[in-house]
């Protein structure tokens, strides 16, 4: 139905993505984009021998971080001495579920079951695969073509977040924080906001690779601003 403004722009949505294939197809489309991501990654910083000092005796046993950088008058040299671990990203943010809209729109499964297919289907997204009842079933009645199951896994299904054309993320969810706020009369969920955590799984998956290309293409872009360099003051 139009909202009256043709050239309006099609707001994309994120979604979480089941990678590969199994029974059930998990996909949820985010009914509300988040109002905000939490983005984090930790970077943890020693030095050669770091390990060896801390067990030792003598002096060899007081020397720290703040030592080993002491001994440097060359950031360049430092910067090729000092030992760091870069930890994977987490993101964090919380979908918004809400029954009303398709509630008005005379939806038959919302008026029956409210949010709870969507809540399910988040809840399928942490729970081993090999425990799909479901999956199971169909492995019983098609059988297991040359070792393949669609049941597939004792582990939690590969999932990706999706959040734009530029950002195709492979991701572990490591926690999933469930408030259901608002109940129909036969205490299906109606409101809800669920929060999620998750580690990116970087490596040289494809969809990884593209996501990180399209990062680094956006710090080229960011060169167009080279010429505000003028306003900082460079020790010469």
């Amino acid at each position: 139905m139009s909202d009256g403004f043709p050239n309006k722009p099609k707001i994309l949505r994120g979604a979480f993505i089941e990678f590969g294939l199994s029974l059930p197809p998990l996909v949820v489309v985010f009914q509300f984009n988040p109002v905000q991501l939490t983005r984090n990654r930790s970077l943890s910083f020693t030095f050669p021998g770091a390990e060896g000092a801390r067990s030792g005796s003598g002096a060899g046993s007081r020397r720290d971080l703040r030592t080993f950088h002491g001994t440097f008058d060359d950031l360049s040299a430092l910067q090729k001495k000092q030992l760091v671990t870069v930890q994977e990203e987490t993101i964090g943010f919380d979908i918004r579920l809400d029954a009303t809209d398709k509630l008005d729109d005379g939806d038959t499964i919302t008026e029956q079951f409210g949010i709870a297919p969507r809540i399910a289907t988040l809840e399928q997204m942490v729970h081993p695969k090999a425990e799909s009842l479901i999956g199971a079933a169909a492995d019983v009645l098609l059988g297991k073509p040359k070792g393949f199951s669609f049941a597939r896994s004792p582990n939690p299904p590969m999932v990706l977040f999706i959040f734009g054309r530029k950002r195709v993320l492979p991701v572990n969810i490591n926690s999933m924080n469930i408030t259901e706020t608002e109940f129909s009369t036969d205490l299906n969920p109606l409101r809800a906001t669920v929060a999620v955590n998750l580690t990116v799984i970087e490596g040289k998956s494809v969809p990884y690779r593209y996501s990180k290309a399209m990062s680094e293409a956006m710090s080229l872009l960011n060169l167009a601003d080279i010429a505000d360099i003028t306003n900082v003051v460079v020790p010469g």
